[in-house]
Formats: structure tokens, C-alpha cells, sequence
């Protein structure tokens, strides 16, 4: 049984992983090349509530990631593979303290409103270059799952 858990948690943070590089990668392939049509008349009703609503989904996916990657951590803490369980939780740190002191600030001007197009242009090209930082840390996060997963299977062969 104990066994299982180990391998669903696993599991459960492999898909957080991916849900942030899904995400992530969506964002800067489709959205990021829409902005530049975007204005203050119109930029509130294709941002705002699709912002408000990834951030209610990913800070509870955040807190369970950490959970999850502990366990792994703890799992293997006298393997090798332990760094990568320790990456993953390294990444989802530093992205929330990206996101929560650079990225937030953004969102609050843009949730507010911004009337102006000059200032739309600058917080949405500042938005955009963290958030191409942070999808960065995301993609180092899944590659570390990957890994880990590459180098399980390879072993158990």
C-alpha cells in the first residue's frame, strides 16, 4: 500500500508539474502574440478573469506540489535521486516568490484598470517578460520530473 501512495504522489506532482508547463507554454505560444492588439477598452475581459481564476487553481496546485515533492524528497533521501524531488520543490519556491513579488503587482494594476495605452503597453510588456522567467522555472521543473522518471524506469528494467 505504501508503495502505491508513493507512486500516485509521484504521479500527482508529475501532473502539477505539467499543468504549470502546459500552461506556461500556452500562455507565451497563444496568448503573449494577442497582446499587442489588446487595449484599455479592451484588454480587462481577455485577462483579468483568466488571471483571477489561475490564481485561485494554482495556489492551492502550489501548496499541494510542495507537499508532494517533500514526500518524495523524504522517499529518497538517501539516493541521488532525491535532487530531483529537490529541484522541483527549488522551482515552485522561486517561481511563487517570483510571482507573488513581481508577477501580483501586474495583475493588481491590471485588475484596477488601466485606461491609458502607453501604461498598458508597459505592464503588459513587463508582465509578459516575468512571465517567460517563470515559465522557465516551470519548464526546469518538468524537466526534473522527467528526469526523474527516465532514470526510475531505466532502473527498474
Amino acid at each position: 500500500m505504501k508503495k502505491l501512495l508513493l507512486k500516485i504522489n509521484k504521479g500527482i506532482l508529475f501532473a502539477c508539474v505539467s499543468m504549470y508547463f502546459g500552461t506556461g507554454w500556452s500562455l507565451v505560444f497563444f496568448q503573449f502574440p494577442s497582446a499587442e492588439g489588446l487595449t484599455p477598452d479592451t484588454y480587462y475581459d481577455q485577462f483579468v478573469p483568466q488571471v483571477t481564476r489561475a490564481t485561485d487553481f494554482f495556489t492551492i496546485m502550489t501548496m499541494v506540489m510542495m507537499v508532494s515533492a517533500i514526500i518524495m524528497i523524504i522517499e529518497h533521501w538517501k539516493s541521488v535521486k532525491k535532487w530531483f524531488p529537490i529541484g522541483v520543490l527549488a522551482g515552485v519556491i522561486v517561481a511563487t516568490l517570483l510571482t507573488m513579488t513581481y508577477i501580483f503587482p501586474y495583475n493588481e494594476q491590471m485588475s484596477e484598470g488601466i485606461s491609458q495605452m502607453a501604461q498598458l503597453q508597459e505592464v503588459l510588456s513587463k508582465w509578459m517578460r516575468l512571465n517567460v522567467v517563470r515559465v522557465s522555472i516551470w519548464t526546469f521543473e518538468w524537466l526534473c520530473m522527467l528526469l526523474y522518471f527516465l532514470i526510475d524506469f531505466k532502473e527498474d528494467r
